[in-house]
């Protein structure tokens, strides 16, 4: 057995030590991914999104059965929007907004259908699920902790999208000292020109937040680590 596998990146060699990596999984909720719903009634191509569906999991398949533990993120709101700040729900004019009715439930609110993740990527029983109210997946949730509790130092960040909340969450990664790789053809955007600038500034400059590759690339690295040498301690979120 190899004692760190390696993934080929840009801009350098990305490596996985065992034991300490984790697939990060954000956002591939209904409300964003499915035809009709809240994505798509802004005006955007929610094809472009459902592109990263069937790479993204196989990369899952492939952490799940080497043991490397899976976090999926989902952005929504309480109820009574009190964690929604103003600032965020009446920008624009959409068509529809945060806890307005929407064609899976009010939209981006907890416990709706529309919030929760697809059913192609669905968690699984042990799997954590971090509920976030903003676009960085550490602000006002538990990952850190989680993190933290696992041992976890490397990041494989996936989901959508690539500008908003994969870039933010690498970004508040970085500067809290994880290393993460993105996992290029398992993130996308509405916007493919935002998808491409997005992959070229996490690596720009040496790699100023992070590396990227394709899950060809991932997968095979993946698959190349001991088995079975995550830490045990990682539990779901509550």
């Amino acid at each position: 057995m190899t004692e760190r596998a390696t993934v080929p990146a840009t801009p350098s060699e990305f490596p996985l030590p065992p034991g300490q990596v984790a697939l990060v999984v954000i956002d591939m909720q209904r409300d964003f991914l499915l035809p009709g719903g809240f994505g798509e009634s802004l005006g955007n191509d929610v094809s472009l999104l459902r592109q990263t569906i069937e790479p993204l999991a196989g990369l899952i398949a492939a952490a799940r059965s080497m043991g490397v533990p899976v976090i999926h993120t989902r952005e929504g709101h309480l109820p009574d929007l009190s964690d929604c700040p103003p600032a965020k729900l009446n920008r624009g004019e959409p068509s529809a907004r945060i806890g307005d009715p929407g064609a899976f439930g009010r939209i981006l609110i907890r416990g709706e259908y529309g919030h929760d993740i697809i059913d192609e990527l669905a968690p699984i029983p042990g799997e954590v699920v971090i509920d976030k109210p903003g676009k960085g997946a550490f602000y006002a949730t538990e990952l850190s902790e989680v993190l933290e509790s696992a041992g976890i130092t490397t990041l494989l960040v996936t989901g959508v999208t690539t500008e908003v909340c994969v870039h933010t969450t690498v970004r508040e990664a970085n500067d809290r000292g994880y290393r993460c790789l993105v996992v290029s053809d398992c993130v996308g955007s509405y916007f493919p020109e935002f998808h491409r600038v997005g992959l070229e500034m996490v690596a720009a400059q040496g790699g100023i937040f992070g590396w990227v590759a394709d899950s060809a690339a991932v997968v095979p690295a993946l698959t190349a680590l001991p088995a079975g040498q995550t830490p045990l301690n990682l539990t779901p979120a509550k």
